[in-house]
């Protein structure tokens, strides 16, 4: 006998809890939280065995949203379909919870009935669209076995390119590698914050990848400038900022065709000093004009730069660095690339001082 599935039903109302309980007893296995946090802690312990989360949106301690974000974070919300269940939706909230990947939104009062069977239809919906996407990934098995060699001889390309930089400026030779680390953190939570459709996995392990080239360029600027110590005068910073177009013009020389690997690995060298209000560098872009990529391998190449010691300057505390960034002491950043760097400081700060 196959075993029953289990809903996890989160809400702050006890009567509310009881009223579902009531609904499913029997039919499924029943866990319940009385707050977001406790939804979490029950995700977290139980996400194989949880087959749907029926969700209030108001909570103490953490809400709905908040509850929906920790899932997309985490890669939960592919998996386990959300229910969202609330009497006090508006446009935005209910704009936000399908963005972060709720499957649908019932509204208090509930009918009994509805509730069930919109209940089967999401669970049923799921374990189909897992079960084919398993089985397209058994029969494309090979596929991305040869992919994944291609992949490998990318990224021993671009560490070997990356790497002749390194030496060259005389960083510490794990500038790239925290610049892709940086970059894979800010991607997830751009995705958890903005939609799972703005970045799949695939996406980011290739913008992570092209993240390695963004200073590429320096290979071409003169040691007398590139290993000064103190700062640069007005004439060897404009021949500094040319590192942008160097860097593009060696992957121009490299590229054999035009694939979304190379489309990344360009926008990412020669935009990622271009800042929001059109006061970057080479090209002067603003706002949307700038690819989202490129925009969040600029903040975390400015992030990753203050607090760590260069030639030319000491390191910067935390603190002291993201109120730099915030202000716009390094140059304005959009509001929604801010909001998602403020969203992603615990894990930044984390990987800062695991130094990973």
């Amino acid at each position: 006998m196959e075993p029953k599935k289990t809903l996890l039903i989160v809400d702050d109302v006890m009567i509310n809890r009881e009223m579902l309980k009531d609904i499913f007893e029997g039919q499924y296995e029943l866990l319940e939280a009385e707050n977001g946090e406790e939804a979490i802690e029950i995700l977290d312990q139980n996400r194989e065995k949880i087959s749907l989360v029926f969700l209030d949106l108001v909570m103490p301690k953490k809400d709905g949203l908040e509850v929906m974000y920790h899932m997309s974070l985490n890669d939960m919300i592919k998996t386990i379909p959300v229910i969202m269940i609330t009497g006090e939706a508006t446009v935005e909230s209910d704009v936000k919870a399908y963005e972060l990947g709720a499957a649908d939104i019932i509204y208090k009062p509930f009918e009994p009935a509805v509730v069930i069977r919109r209940a089967k239809n999401i669970i049923e919906l799921y374990e189909h669209r897992i079960s084919i996407e398993n089985e397209l990934k058994i029969r494309t098995e090979e596929l991305f076995e040869s992919k994944k060699k291609l992949e490998e001889n990318n990224h021993f390309l671009v560490n070997a390119l990356s790497s002749v930089v390194e030496f060259r400026s005389l960083e510490s030779g794990e500038h790239i590698q925290r610049v892709k680390g940086l970059t894979r953190i800010m991607l997830k939570h751009w995705r958890a914050l903005f939609g799972q459709k703005t970045f799949k996995d695939e996406q980011i392990e290739l913008i992570v990848s092209a993240s390695a080239l963004h200073d590429i360029g320096k290979i071409a600027i003169p040691d007398s400038i590139l290993l000064k110590p103190g700062k640069l005068n007005e004439e060897e910073y404009a021949e500094m900022k040319k590192h942008t177009i160097y860097g593009c013009q060696m992957l121009e020389h490299f590229k054999q065709e035009e694939t979304e690997f190379y489309r990344y690995c360009y926008d990412i060298c020669r935009y990622h000093h271009e800042r929001d209000d059109g006061r970057g560098y080479p090209d002067g872009l603003k706002g949307k004009e700038i690819p989202v990529w490129a925009q969040i391998v600029s903040i975390v190449d400015v992030y990753d730069a203050l607090v760590n010691k260069r030639v030319y300057k000491d390191s910067f505390s935390l603190d002291e660095t993201f109120k730099m960034i915030n202000e716009g002491q390094c140059g304005k950043f959009s509001d929604k690339l801010l909001k998602c760097f403020n969203h992603a400081r615990e894990d930044m700060e984390n990987a800062t001082i695991k130094g990973e």
